[in-house]
């Protein structure tokens, strides 16, 4: 193994500090960390209030979400709390909510993109690296904040 090679990647950091938390609608925010190119997935805290929900959805790629603060709901009626992961495999179809006292906050790593279903189950919204990376560079547009480099 070439150690020199390897020590030369480039790597980059993101403070808590540094990006903002985006509004997505009433009560639910993300933070970016990465969008990785392509479209291949992003890498985001998720932020929801209280009695939030996030409504049926599909996965087209794995998700891996682990629960910093709060509790979820999964329509199966399992709770996940703080320290908990949860894996979602390509093509998972689900839809949970925040549940507790405190807002719910999830480090999530989403590959492929995500399709919010209607109630007859058509694609009626997705979200993709490219769309929250839109999101993201519009918000910080609009509120004067440093557009960061969170791309691959």
């Amino acid at each position: 193994m070439n150690m020199t090679a390897i020590a030369g990647l480039p790597t980059r950091s993101v403070s808590d500090t540094d990006a903002p938390w985006v509004p997505l609608g009433e009560g639910k925010a993300f933070k970016p960390l990465r969008f990785l190119c392509d479209n291949r997935g992003f890498v985001e805290l998720l932020r929801l209030e209280p009695g939030v929900e996030i409504g049926w959805h599909r996965h087209t790629g794995e998700v891996h979400a682990f629960n910093l603060q709060g509790t979820r709901e999964l329509h199966t009626g399992e709770r996940i709390g703080p320290g908990d992961y949860v894996y979602e495999p390509p093509g998972n179809t689900d839809r949970w909510r925040a549940i507790g006292e405190v807002p719910l906050v999830l480090l999530v790593v989403v590959m492929g993109e995500v399709d919010y279903l209607d109630a007859d189950g058509e694609v009626s919204a997705r979200y993709s690296a490219g769309t929250l990376q839109e999101l993201y560079r519009r918000y910080c547009e609009e509120q004067s904040l440093e557009i960061l480099d969170l791309a691959d």
